[in-house]
């Protein structure tokens, strides 16, 4: 064997200088680095599968399994030209569980986006150029800067320009088949309506709304949402099938039941929001044991006469508050005096208001939503009804979300409680409290709009508190 130690070999410029033979091999020692070879455009396998989210390390390639869950690769911070990255399906499980390929800071085929493997049996190679492509896939077959959007199934469907909206008025499953990609599309607005409470009956509290959770619509098209701090941030999907919950509303309390609380709302729910229903009215409380406290929820209950409390809103807690509280009940033992209002979604209900004069306190307002183009109020309280001689009459419902009109039977000229809502919202729009004699119920909350029935005005027959709105569930996303 020979051995030749140089320090440096050189050859005249432009010449071609070979080392070794057909046949041979080149190695460096142990130790040794080389430079301006630059890669073969191959790289080592890592044969141990990842089964976590990792940093990916120059000259390596990875079998990636996400059967338990998605994971995601960070590309190598810092890198140099002709560094090169390799990945490949492990279980053939992409489709399922994306593998998110985190860029680091660096462009990905020159857009500033992460880019999402989501088909099976799925590959690629990049490696990296200069600050401005940054990372290159090499493979013939792939296209890294390739635009996806969510596509899913589920409830009704209408289209409003480039956004696609799904509409769930009862229980349903939306079904995410692409989860799309952050070039496209990747999260979902959202607006989730609890059921509102039911209405006491003798002269008590009116139902909160149910609770009202919504996004701000800078995901899918910015929408307008009022008041504006109930938007939060739009929430990421995958394709997995989302079970839809849509609460229904509390039934009214009845007549001749002392006691006759109006019943809470029900639970509106989509991945991972949940929407509380509405507290219900708490009732007149007349000698019987316990006060007539209305009941929290999503928006609290009003409390029934005789000074008995409101229920809280925003309960539980949930950021931004998903609702507010009810109005505390006023005196009626001075010859007037009424249940208090229902909270609403953006604002809290009025209390009831003491002495001759007195009278019920209207429910709080609702929001409004415009997710799906209509200028809609969504969860408005219920009014309190007041006793049978009070001066002014019943509380009107919140406008917006259809909170119940509740009753009132005065001596004269009653006063009837006029259902929560508008023009631009009439499908929704709660009832008008019913007219005595003999007695007078309270109104219904509107047809999925989370409003709060009214409560009903005494202990005649036909004087029940109103039952409370059922819920929605409406989803926005952008598809092209």
């Amino acid at each position: 064997m020979s051995k030749v130690e140089v320090n440096q070999i050189s050859s005249q410029c432009g010449s071609t200088l070979t080392i070794g033979q057909s046949g041979d091999t080149v190695t460096l020692a142990c130790g040794a680095t080389q430079t301006g070879f630059g890669r073969t455009g191959t790289v080592d396998w890592d044969t141990t599968a990842k089964t976590a989210s990792f940093t990916a390390v120059s000259g390596n390639g990875y079998f990636v399994n996400t059967t338990s869950g998605a994971i995601t690769l960070t590309l190598p911070a810092s890198p140099s030209a002709g560094d090169i990255v390799a990945v490949r399906d492990y279980a053939q499980t992409f489709a399922t569980n994306n593998l998110t390929i985190g860029r680091n800071g660096q462009p990905i085929d020159g857009l500033s986006n992460d880019f999402t493997l989501s088909t099976n049996g799925q590959a690629i190679t990049l490696v990296y150029v200069d600050g401005t492509q940054g990372w290159k896939s090499v493979n013939s077959n792939e296209t890294v800067n390739e635009i996806k959007y969510v596509t899913a199934t589920g409830g009704t469907i209408t289209c409003c320009g480039d956004y696609k909206i799904h509409t769930f008025t009862s229980p349903g499953t939306f079904t995410v088949t692409c989860a799309g990609n952050s070039a496209g599309s990747d999260t979902v607005d959202y607006l989730v309506v609890a059921g509102g409470g039911g209405g006491a009956n003798q002269h008590s509290g009116g139902g909160g709304a149910g609770g009202l959770r919504a996004s701000n619509g800078g995901a899918s098209g910015c929408y307008t949402i009022s008041p504006a701090p109930l938007g939060a941030s739009a929430i990421p999907v995958t394709a997995t099938a989302f079970p839809i919950t849509v609460g229904g509303g509390g039934s009214g309390g009845t007549v001749p039941v002392d006691d006759g609380d109006g019943q809470p709302g029900s639970n509106s729910v989509f991945s991972t929001i949940t929407a509380t229903g509405g507290g219900g009215g708490g009732d007149y409380d007349n000698g019987t044991p316990g006060p007539g406290n209305g009941d929290p929820g999503g928006s609290g209950g009003g409390g029934g006469s005789d000074f008995s409390t409101a229920g809280s809103g925003n309960t539980p807690p949930v950021s931004p508050p998903q609702g507010n509280d009810g109005g505390d009940g006023g005196q009626h033992n001075t010859g007037g005096g009424g249940g208090g209002g229902g909270g609403g979604s953006a604002a809290a209900g009025a209390d009831g208001v003491a002495g001759p004069t007195g009278g019920a306190g209207n429910g709080g307002a609702g929001a409004q939503v415009n997710i799906d183009t209509n200028s809609y109020y969504w969860a408005g309280g219920g009014g309190g009804a007041t006793i049978q001689d009070g001066a002014t009459g019943a509380g009107d419902g919140g406008i917006g979300g259809g909170g119940g009109g509740a009753a009132a039977q005065p001596a004269t000229a009653p006063k009837i409680g006029t259902g929560g809502g508008s023009a631009i919202n009439s499908g929704a729009n709660g009832t008008f409290g019913g007219n005595p004699p003999p007695g007078g119920q309270g109104g219904a909350g509107g047809t999925n709009s989370g409003g709060g029935g009214g409560a009903g005005s005494s202990s005649d027959p036909g004087a029940d508190g109103g039952n409370g709105g059922s819920g929605i569930v409406i989803i926005r996303y952008k598809y092209q």
